[in-house]
Formats: C-alpha cells, sequence, structure tokens
C-alpha cells in the first residue's frame, strides 16, 4: 500500500485526478470505478477542467459507479447518478451509453445486482477504481461485518452511515435504509485502486486500515492485500496514522 500524504484537501483531490487523467491518457478505453460523497468532488472538478482544456478525451471510457441508493430515482436530486450527472458526466464527453450505476428503482435487486457484475465482466474488468473511506472503515457501502463481502449486492446502511450522509436530505428520515454496492471481492479485482481520505473525521479509520490486521469490521483493511493500492490523504485524515504500532 502506497500512502501519500499531501498539506490539504484541495492537494490530495487534484493528485487522484492526475491519476485518473493519466490512466485516460495511457489507455483511451480504460474502464474506470467511481466513486461519490463529498470526498472527490474537487477531484471531479479537476477532471472537468483537464477535459475542457483539451488535454481528456471521455469518448472511449467507461464508468461504473460503486453504489446506489435503493429506493431512489436516478433523477432524485440526492441519487449518486444525479451526483455523478451533475459533478462530472456533464462536463465531459463521455457517452451515456458508457455510464453504468446500479438501479435504485430496480423491481429485483438481487437480480440487478447479479446484472452489474455481468457488465463489469463483459467489459475487460476495472482498470482503476477511486475509492472514498467512511468513518466505520467502510469502502462503498461495505459496512463491518464478520465476513468480507463478495460481489455486488444489497446491504443495510448503519447508524453512522446513515448519519454521515443525513446532511445531504433535507430530513434525516428522508436518508433511504439500504444500497446497492460493489462488493469487496468485485472491488479487490480492479487491476489498480486509488483511495482519497480526507478530513480529521476520518483519521481513525484510516488508522485501522493502514495499521491494524486486515479484519472485515474495518473492511478498508483489506486493502493491504491488494498488489497495487495508492491512498491519498490530506494531514487531518493522516494524523492517527503516525502513531501506529
Amino acid at each position: 500500500m502506497n500512502i501519500r500524504v499531501f498539506d490539504n484537501e484541495a492537494q490530495a483531490g487534484q493528485a487522484a485526478a492526475l491519476v485518473i487523467a493519466a490512466q485516460i491518457v495511457k489507455k483511451p478505453d480504460s474502464v474506470i470505478g467511481l466513486a461519490t460523497g463529498g470526498t472527490p468532488v474537487l477531484t471531479y472538478q479537476d477532471l472537468a477542467r483537464l477535459t475542457k482544456s483539451g488535454i481528456l478525451d471521455w469518448d472511449r471510457v467507461t464508468t461504473f459507479n460503486l453504489d446506489e441508493y435503493l429506493g431512489l430515482a436516478g433523477d432524485h436530486e440526492q441519487s449518486f447518478r444525479a451526483f455523478m450527472v451533475k459533478n462530472l458526466f456533464s462536463k465531459v464527453n463521455i457517452k451515456p451509453d458508457a455510464i453504468h450505476i446500479p438501479d435504485g428503482l430496480a423491481k429485483d435487486p438481487e437480480a440487478e445486482s447479479l446484472a452489474y457484475e455481468r457488465s463489469i465482466n463483459t467489459r475487460g474488468g476495472i482498470d482503476l477504481q477511486l475509492l472514498g473511506l467512511g468513518r466505520t472503515g467502510h469502502i462503498g457501502f461495505n459496512e463491518p461485518d464478520s465476513l468480507f463481502s463478495t460481489r455486488t449486492h444489497v446491504v443495510d446502511l448503519t447508524a453512522d452511515t446513515i448519519s454521515a450522509n443525513a446532511r445531504f436530505f433535507a430530513n434525516p428520515s428522508d436518508v433511504p435504509r439500504q444500497a446497492m454496492t460493489m462488493g469487496i471481492g468485485t472491488i479487490m479485482q480492479a487491476r489498480e485502486i486509488l483511495m482519497l481520505v480526507t478530513g480529521a473525521e476520518k483519521a481513525r479509520a484510516v488508522r485501522g486500515m493502514v495499521c491494524n490486521p486486515v479484519d472485515p469490521q474495518c473492511p478498508g483493511s483489506v486493502l493491504q492485500l491488494h498488489a497495487n493500492v495508492t491512498v491519498f490523504l490530506d494531514r487531518p485524515a493522516a494524523t492517527a496514522m503516525y502513531h501506529c504500532q
């Protein structure tokens, strides 16, 4: 696990954007895994800027998002699809049919999960997966558990995750209680993983991921077993990591 610490959130976000941009330049038909939430917003802004300047071309790129809330339509303002359209897809020249996000209104979420896995496999797997890290150490919506999940599946969100996402909704009771997410096995099959973590509230989770043994109670710790992982931190997120024993 290669860990880099930056002075602030903007520097970390820009560095992540450059890694993704380099992947697209190197392989124009890249399959990129994307994440949502507040952390990657600056990264997406930089990718949009690089695209507008003519450096990046998304015409042959395919994307797969990590997750989506169950019960929200893609045009709901708090859906992850709407987030991606607002922050990235509307600002780059990616083809609409190259965008893949789980269907939050699927009548059969289990069948949708299987279909999502097939779509990833059909396109040869993910070249570069962007991840964030939740306060509980979760990646995607893979919450602390007794076992690591394998493939895309439906999860019940923990109280902490619901609380963390409540800021995006008018009323905390509006936060969905379930989501569809790529599993740990799906994530670990990506050829390269880039994790971006910022903010002091994530410091404890970073410590658990980096310092402690691999444990499904801290899902991010599984990345210790991946051969090609880079973690970008700002200084507040890195503080507890320096006291590993």
